[in-house]
């Protein structure tokens, strides 16, 4: 027994080649990424980056606690909730018609004849490019555009997440009812059903697990977007975290960093919890 493990340590590895191979391509790859993107992490510890930092966090203790400033924090991560849902809820109101559309299990042509007509077919293209559209375009990019046409404010917030998680939403729960059993769905379709029934009654019970789990994961990925484009003037505690910043206010900062942590980890906690009684 002793002899035949001594044994096997005298083996190579029959993947070595590969695996060698796969990682000196992966390097060779990466290398002109690295140079082209500028990626010099040695200059945070430079003299002059290392004083800057500490005077940039020194500023950050202790974080503002007056009740004044607690009170406007919380009606602005109120807001920015409010932001992340209200936008999540019209991308779902896009998606669902676009994801009818684009679906190639949910086309009554194809089941009758073995093949979707030009026409459905030309409809399920185009909406599949107005999806690709619509998710192209960052909910950043599209605050920025909407700032200036509706003004500052939440508004701004709520459209841009719209636009761009219906084209999510719409691509992935495609891809979803495309992947999942469609034996319910077509008995549906072949007896007269129309398309929104057979989406309810055959093809959502088959993947009701993961359109929760990818919608919950969405919703909190609107909250950290809504955020981010606060910094653009599409208000929540974004914009009175950019506030703060342009008016050296390290303390305040502070605070509205640690809310938005617990926020995060409120967001989790809930999408966890929708997850398990829904999923």
């Amino acid at each position: 027994m002793g002899m035949s493990v001594n044994a096997s340590h005298h083996y190579p590895d029959p993947a070595w080649r590969g695996r060698v191979t796969a990682t000196l391509v992966a390097l060779i790859l990466l290398w002109p990424m690295l140079v082209a993107s500028e990626f010099k992490p040695w200059i945070l510890l430079d003299e002059q980056s290392l004083g800057a930092t500490w005077n940039f966090l020194s500023g950050f203790f202790p974080p503002a606690h007056s009740s004044e400033f607690l009170s406007l924090i919380l009606e602005a991560t109120w807001q920015t909730v409010a932001i992340a849902t209200a936008g999540l809820t019209l991308a779902l109101l896009g998606a669902v018609p676009l994801t009818l559309l684009a679906t190639e299990s949910l086309s009554v042509s194809r089941l009758e004849s073995g093949r979707m007509r030009l026409a459905s077919a030309a409809v399920r293209q185009a909406a599949r490019w107005l999806l690709v559209l619509l998710r192209s375009v960052p909910e950043l990019v599209w605050a920025l555009l909407l700032v200036r046409i509706v003004g500052l404010g939440p508004t701004a917030g709520v459209l841009a997440i719209a636009l761009t998680y219906s084209g999510m939403l719409g691509k992935v729960y495609a891809e979803i009812l495309e992947s999942s059993e469609s034996h319910a769905t077509q008995s549906l379709l072949k007896n007269g059903s129309g398309r929104l029934a057979a989406l309810f009654y055959g093809a959502l019970p088959a993947s009701a697990s993961e359109l929760v789990s990818y919608t919950t994961f969405r919703w909190e990925c609107a909250i950290r977007g809504s955020v981010v484009m606060g910094f653009v003037g599409a208000g929540g505690i974004g914009q009175r975290m950019d506030e703060s910043m342009k008016m050296l206010a390290g303390d305040e900062v502070s605070t509205m960093l640690i809310v938005f942590v617990l926020l995060v980890a409120c967001a989790d906690l809930v999408s966890t919890f929708l997850r398990k009684r829904l999923g």
